[in-house]
């Protein structure tokens, strides 16, 4: 519910607070005192779109600041943080401004945020009804929920049902489209896979073999060389066939022989000298392994020019699938694992898309089903609701306007195979037509009035927790006026419910009211929107009726509080035996 509204340079108001209630608070004042700018400022502060008109003469930009207080589950709260705005405790402060040269901006939880979002929770939190056309069945699915709401547990297990029914056969249409598009694209698929593995199984690479081919033909072409290379090393460390090294340099081996017979005959007088004497032989051993390794190197290095040709080959239809497949011969037996279960897939295809026909068809024999029996329950919820709705009006000085509603078939869509439309016939003899064409602006909030008050009392739940009513009393007086009163305070059972009115019979009915003043300048500033009380009430009561503070005045008003007092305490409305409940406090 909101909990305060400051308005700062809009229309003649400079700066004003309202700090509201749960229940049923009125708003009045002497006329252009600013009372409807109140309701242009909630609008502002919901989304509505900015005139830089409303702006006051000689301020930069109009503002307006709303608290409102959210329960732990309100679907505004997700939606808040979702725009990045935080809550202090329960607590959300919305914001708009509008620039006298036409910018706007708006703050969501003290974070800036785009006018739309201030407009989606708007949806979530507050209804206007005003006498332009800000009221709530703008749209036919508006119809539609109202008429749902009013049809309880049993409609709503019926929507339920046709809604899941609906998503299966939705999804096996979209699933049987899909197949059916691709089916060329599945072919070419299909063909492309085919040749791969086809190319990759004649070939029929083993894991790693491109990586042992290229150390293999690397071997191969450089035969000649790693000859050269092996046999100068073998000559340099143990010499010719013979066993000796060259005449100019000795083998390694040689002088590693040298070295030791050089040591032997002294190292046994020193031990540090006998320790590198056993060094020298230990290099003789390595040595003469090494010679031994080369000699075996040398023996099994042949150059054979048939298998150079043949690994060349091999490497050449590798690479044929490398550049197609996969960087690697290892990659590429990964797209054949891959592709082959792709292959499958699609050969699946026509079975899977055969499958999907059946299941289409059984799809949408059950939604049909299921909306026959939903329309059949939106039907007897429309007779009930629009009965109720008209009962509601006789009580509201449209006592010849007649509520109906239309439930006609269409093709099954997500809520439904058939349309709902409120329609009003506002006379006798008038044909029905849709409510947002054959009511004034009066009528239509006094019909919506009586709209809300039905849904209010169904099991639905209300489409926000706070309403609004700008001078939906207009052109209503005497105990029509006093029946309006009663069903707006019987709705602020259920919700929070703030009107803006000029007549004395609606306001005597609220649990608080507020009254707006301007100063001598035309203004209207903080210290001049106030809750009157006790004596002050009646004051303003009685100025309302237009009797001044004359002592018959005051008495009218007493009189008129007395009543409407009297009403509230017996939970009756004025020609009805309905029985409020006690006020929400949400």
């Amino acid at each position: 519910m909101l909990s305060q509204l400051r308005i700062t340079g809009l229309g003649v108001i400079d700066d004003a607070v309202l700090q509201l209630h749960p229940g049923f608070t009125v708003l009045t004042g002497e006329t252009g005192a600013g009372k409807t700018m109140v309701v242009q400022g909630l609008g502002l502060l919901l989304g509505a779109r900015a005139d830089p008109a409303l702006v006051r003469e000689g301020c930069p930009a109009a503002s307006v600041e709303g608290i409102v207080v959210l329960p732990p589950q309100h679907p505004a709260r997700a939606r808040a943080l979702e725009a990045g705005g935080q809550l202090d405790e329960d607590e959300l402060v919305l914001a708009r401004t509008v620039g006298a040269e036409g910018r706007s901006r708006a703050h969501v939880g003290g974070r800036t945020a785009p006018v739309g979002v201030l407009g989606e929770l708007g949806e979530l939190l507050v209804v206007v009804h005003g006498q332009a056309d800000q009221w709530r069945l703008r749209r036919a699915d508006q119809h539609r929920d109202a008429v749902d709401d009013h049809g309880g547990a049993a409609l709503g297990r019926a929507r339920a049902a046709y809604q899941q029914a609906y998503a299966a056969w939705q999804a096996a249409l979209a699933e049987r489209d899909r197949l059916t598009a691709l089916d060329r694209d599945r072919t070419r698929e299909l063909d492309v896979l085919t040749g791969g593995l086809e190319h990759i199984e004649r070939v029929a690479p083993q894991p790693g073999e491109d990586v042992a081919l290229r150390s293999e033909d690397e071997r191969l072409t450089h035969a000649d060389g790693l000859r050269q290379a092996a046999q100068g090393a073998h000559a340099a460390l143990g010499g010719d066939e013979a066993g000796q090294g060259h005449a100019d340099a000795p083998a390694a081996l040689e002088l590693l022989s040298r070295a030791g017979d050089a040591l032997g005959h002294e190292a046994r007088h020193d031990p540090q000298l006998a320790l590198l004497q056993e060094r020298v032989a230990e290099a003789g051993y390595l040595v003469a392994d090494l010679v031994a390794d080369l000699a075996s190197y040398l023996s099994d290095l042949e150059f054979d020019p048939t298998r150079l040709g043949w690994v060349q080959q091999r490497r050449a239809e590798l690479a044929a699938l490398t550049r197609r497949y996969g960087a690697s011969i290892d990659e590429v037996l990964d797209w054949a694992r891959d592709g082959a279960a792709r292959v499958a897939e699609l050969l699946g295809a026509d079975e899977r898309l055969a499958q999907l026909e059946v299941e289409v068809d059984q799809g949408h024999d059950r939604v049909l089903a299921h909306a026959a029996a939903l329309s059949t329950a939106r039907r007897a919820a429309g007779e009930r609701f629009a009965t109720a709705v008209s009962a509601e009006l006789r009580h509201l000085a449209m006592g010849s306007a007649r509520v109906l509603v239309a439930v006609t078939p269409r093709e099954p869509g997500p809520s439904g195979a058939d349309d709902v439309e409120i329609q009003l016939a506002a006379n006798s003899g008038a044909p029905p037509r849709s409510v947002s064409r054959a009511a004034s602006g009066g009528e239509l909030s006094r019909l919506m009035l009586a709209i809300e008050v039905v849904g209010a009392g169904s099991a639905g739940e209300l489409p926000a927790p706070t309403f609004v009513f700008d001078e939906v009393d207009a052109g209503v007086g005497g105990r029509a006026a006093l029946d309006v009163g009663a069903r707006l305070a019987q709705l602020a059972t259920r919700a929070q419910v703030v009107v803006v009115t000029h007549l004395a019979q609606v306001a005597a009915y609220a649990d608080r009211h507020l009254v707006v003043r301007k100063s001598d300048d035309g203004s209207v500033t903080a210290s001049a929107v106030t809750e009157v009380t006790d004596a002050a009430r009646l004051q303003e009561l009685a100025r309302m009726m237009g009797g001044g503070s004359t002592d018959a005045a005051l008495a009218h008003a007493r009189e008129l509080l007395a009543q409407a007092e009297s009403d509230r305490a017996r939970g009756d409305a004025p020609g009805s035996k309905r029985t409020r409940r006690a006020p929400a406090r949400a």
